[in-house]
């Protein structure tokens, strides 16, 4: 499995994760981890800089398009054209510039929370209106509320936002729902951006299902947004790529300026292509260390959490817990955070579906994963 660096070298990093509170802050919040660069990764950059090849990208380079389409193919069974692919500095990039070009200032686009809380400020700075369809949740699980997004799509909204898996519940959306929804935006003419970053994150005996690859209808209105920075670390290092498999969507990609590619950066591809062709072994190795500390904190809070609940999805690294029970507020992070010094997401960010949650990163080391529980169950114990 792959283990965190000790807490006195990962305070030296310079990533938000690690600068964002004082020292006497335990920082679980953003989507960082804490374990060391794969192998391959390191070995390739530090060549790099050996090199001095610290330049802009040459974005004809399909290197990195290539390796992406065949980590999917062994992965996922999906092989993405690489002629129908393009480069951005991020995600975020993607859904932005995509949304840009299939939506016209004023569209609804649907989005599903709880969800990933810039997807808000994606939509408006493309021009468009959030439609909130909250996912259906029976108290165990969560799922695409198809009906719910049909009645959007007739109302007017004119895309739909997919987090496919979804950040923060780890949602990880099935074939049928996922073919059931190309269905129902094929009806009324609309698009979907798949945001699929989390989809190597992917936890044993679950299934990704990549949305372009559900249905001929899927294929001809979506666009899937990849990238390697979750699944290896690299958000800092600025590359993603737009995927298409129809012809319409493919020529949108082509009609991007090229700078949308160009901003992009080059230790980006370097670390991104090595990451799908040589980094498996650690990716698996991530995925193992992940659900074992899923297991870890499920036990924790059972054990010193009593009346908190984990609600434990099928892939990511983050974990999705209810507080509601506690009596915190709507926002338990910040009670969390002023009391006992353990830094999360707060549930309302990702949604009015997250009021009484937290999200917490556990791509860390276990003992990180102790004690925050033991921090937050003795601020509990001292509330009076």
């Amino acid at each position: 499995m792959s283990h965190a660096d000790a807490i006195d070298v990962l305070r030296r990093r310079e990533s938000e994760k690690w600068t964002a509170y004082p020292d006497d802050v335990l920082p679980l919040f953003v989507a960082e981890m804490d374990f060391a660069l794969a192998p391959a990764i390191k070995a390739a950059l530090a060549s790099a800089l050996d090199r001095s090849d610290t330049g802009y990208v040459n974005t004809l380079d399909t290197r990195t398009a290539q390796a992406f389409a065949d980590f999917a193919h062994d992965r996922w069974g999906w092989r993405p054209r690489v002629e129908s692919m393009g480069y951005a500095t991020d995600v975020s990039t993607v859904i932005v510039e995509g949304l840009r070009r299939l939506i016209a200032p004023g569209d609804g686009v649907v989005i599903t929370p709880p969800v990933y809380p810039p997807f808000w400020d994606f939509i408006t700075e493309a021009g468009g209106v959030v439609v909130e369809v909250p996912m259906l949740d029976d108290g165990q699980s969560y799922g695409l509320d198809l009906d719910a997004i049909d009645r959007a799509l007739a109302a007017g909204a004119r895309a739909v936002l997919l987090c496919n898996p979804g950040n923060p519940t780890g949602t990880v959306h099935t074939r049928e729902s996922l073919a059931e929804l190309s269905r129902i935006v094929a009806r009324h003419e609309a698009s979907v951006i798949s945001d699929e970053i989390h989809a190597p994150l992917v936890h044993s005996g679950g299934v990704f299902t990549p949305y372009l690859t559900v249905s001929d209808e899927a294929r001809d209105h979506a666009i899937a947004a990849e990238s390697g920075s979750k699944a290896f670390n690299l958000a800092g290092l600025k590359t993603a790529m737009f995927v298409a498999e129809s012809e319409r969507m493919t020529q949108l990609i082509r009609s991007l300026p090229e700078e949308v590619a160009v901003r992009a950066g080059l230790f980006g591809f370097i670390a991104t292509r090595e990451g799908f062709t040589k980094g498996r072994d650690w990716l698996d190795a991530t995925v193992s260390a992940i659900e074992s500390n899923l297991d870890l904190l499920g036990q924790q809070v059972a054990d010193h959490l009593p009346g908190v609940r984990l609600r434990r999805g099928q892939a990511t690294y983050l974990a999705w817990l209810d507080f509601s029970a506690l009596g915190l507020g709507d926002d338990p992070a910040a009670w969390i955070l002023e009391h006992a010094k353990v830094a999360f997401v707060g549930g309302p960010d990702f949604g009015s579906p997250g009021k009484g949650y937290a999200r917490l990163n556990v791509a860390c080391a276990p003992d990180t994963i102790v004690e925050a529980v033991g921090r937050i169950a003795a601020a509990l114990a001292s509330r009076g």
